[in-house]
């Protein structure tokens, strides 16, 4: 420190000998007071290199990544698909699409998911089958047996009776809608 102020008073006596005021500063602005930032993230834990692989295979080509999926049945008698799956499983009508007066389809909704149905239009004939290679798994948070009960109430069989699956952690129960669609409606054990 002290010698910093003795190099100062130096160029201070030598500008006095010469006669010339000894070089100032530039001024320094002032700037607007800084705004608060928002708190440091803490650092991402590194990423392994199993995981490092996976994310590039990720990319390359890049995959798609979906923010919904929505089944849509096409079913033999829109009525009773209805009444399946608002009145016995507790879906709810979002929305409706209808020609003229007639109805011809609904999109269903339960959660935050969404499903669904559609009159057949038979122009691909009236025999065609429906449901055939096809399953799908529903999951949720509600008792499984009371599930089972409502359905049973309603006057529909399962295929499936609810059981624990421990290989799988759920609990599950399966059920056929009216044209053969297999359902499976688990919750987590």
């Amino acid at each position: 420190m002290a010698t910093k102020k003795k190099a100062r008073a130096k160029a201070v006596s030598k500008s006095k000998k010469r006669n010339t005021p000894a070089k100032k500063k530039a001024p320094v602005k002032k700037s607007a007071p800084a705004k608060k930032s928002a708190p440091a993230k803490k650092a991402a834990p590194a990423v392994t290199t199993a995981k490092a692989r996976v994310l590039k295979a990720r990319r390359l080509p890049e995959t798609l990544r979906l923010t919904a999926f929505t089944p849509s049945l096409t079913v033999n008698d829109l009525a009773k698909s209805l009444a399946f799956y608002t009145g016995a499983l507790g879906f709810v009508v979002g929305q409706e699409w209808k020609d003229g007066d007639v109805l011809r389809g609904a999109m269903l909704k339960a959660g935050a998911c969404d499903l669904a149905v559609s009159q057949d239009d038979w122009k691909m004939g009236t025999d065609r089958k429906k449901g055939v290679g096809l399953r799908i798994w529903c999951y949720t948070a509600q008792d499984i047996d009371a599930i089972a009960a409502r359905l049973k109430a309603a006057g529909h069989a399962l295929t499936e009776e609810p059981a624990d699956h421990p290989a799988y952690g759920v609990r599950s129960l399966a059920v056929d809608d009216p044209d053969g669609f297999h359902l499976t409606i688990a919750r987590k054990l």
